[in-house]
């Protein structure tokens, strides 16, 4: 029994001990985390009151959550660089149980639009959302390249709910680079066909400025902006042009894929002109993205572009 009792209060002071250090300013920042982790676990803040008075802008025509929820965790992309194991993680933490509670905490905090991919694991459970939970999340889809056809993938998207769809952001690079700007053009145009809001994604500044000057017309851009350089442009080469471009700007991978801060990432986004922040979010992360973003935007955003 007094051997119990000493390990215990070994670990209770040597918590006690890291915990001061931490506060103190001893550690590095992501020991700081980890260990602010160890003291004290959260969870997924599913039964604190939620966010109310998230805002919301015009999608043409649709009103759509400033901040939108990504699909790339529930789809096991993290963009964690060389860690081999982070799909397998993702797609292990991301049962069927836990992406129907993380939307569900999303909605309830406000936010009323998700962006996934189109193919059979997302259409399976977005379906299954929304029949079997009521789930109203506004589904505006990324064509999957291996489903083949971005226009046959965006009827897809179509007939199981989405309400825009955008060509794939790494193709649509690599088209620009190849001079296939018109293909981009007849897919857009087949989107618009089959119902839906088309939209064009990019990495590149160039992708958007290729669209721009040849006058695809897309509904929307899909575009990444971030101050990390995580496959994103200058960011203030991306201000000044975008600054005058009319359309939605959703902007992506806004914390670098998680090498940014959100309190530091989600401001430079809108301040460079993004709309929309797609977000992809753990349950435990919702809530409190949801806080920041509407105290971001009820305080005032200094941005040269209109706001849409």
């Amino acid at each position: 029994m007094s051997g119990k009792s000493n390990r215990r209060q070994f670990f209770e002071k040597t918590l006690g001990v890291s915990a001061a250090a931490a506060v103190g300013g001893g550690l590095a920042f992501e020991d700081q985390a980890l260990m602010a982790q160890l003291v004290k676990r959260s969870d997924s803040q599913a039964g604190a009151p939620p966010i109310v008075g998230l805002q919301k802008g015009d999608f043409r025509g649709l009103k759509v959550s400033r901040l939108i929820i990504g699909g790339n965790l529930i789809s096991g992309s993290a963009h964690a660089g060389e860690l081999l194991y982070q799909s397998a993680l993702m797609t292990h933490y991301f049962n069927t149980a836990k992406i129907l509670e993380t939307w569900e905490l999303a909605e309830r905090n406000g936010i009323n639009t998700t962006l996934m991919r189109c193919d059979p694991h997302i259409i399976e459970h977005y379906n299954k959302y929304r029949k079997e939970r009521g789930g109203q999340l506004q589904w505006i889809a990324q064509s999957a390249p291996e489903q083949g056809d971005p226009v046959e993938n965006a009827k897809l998207a179509a007939d199981n709910g989405a309400v825009a769809i955008y060509f794939h952001g790494g193709r649509g690079d690599n088209y620009v680079e190849q001079g296939r700007i018109d293909d981009i053009g007849e897919i857009v145009a087949g989107i618009k066909k089959a119902g839906l809001l088309a939209g064009v994604a990019g990495h590149k500044l160039e992708t958007i400025r290729a669209s721009e000057e040849a006058g695809i017309d897309p509904d929307f851009y899909m575009y990444t902006v971030n101050k990390v350089g995580y496959l994103s442009s200058d960011p203030d080469e991306i201000g000044n042009y975008m600054k005058n471009v009319t359309k939605p700007w959703i902007g992506f991978k806004v914390l670098g894929a998680g090498r940014d801060r959100p309190t530091s990432g989600f401001k430079h986004a809108f301040e460079k002109g993004a709309d929309f922040l797609c977000v992809g979010m753990f349950d435990w992360q919702v809530r409190d993205d949801v806080k920041l973003v509407k105290q971001l935007l009820d305080a005032g955003i200094e941005r040269p572009r209109a706001w849409v």
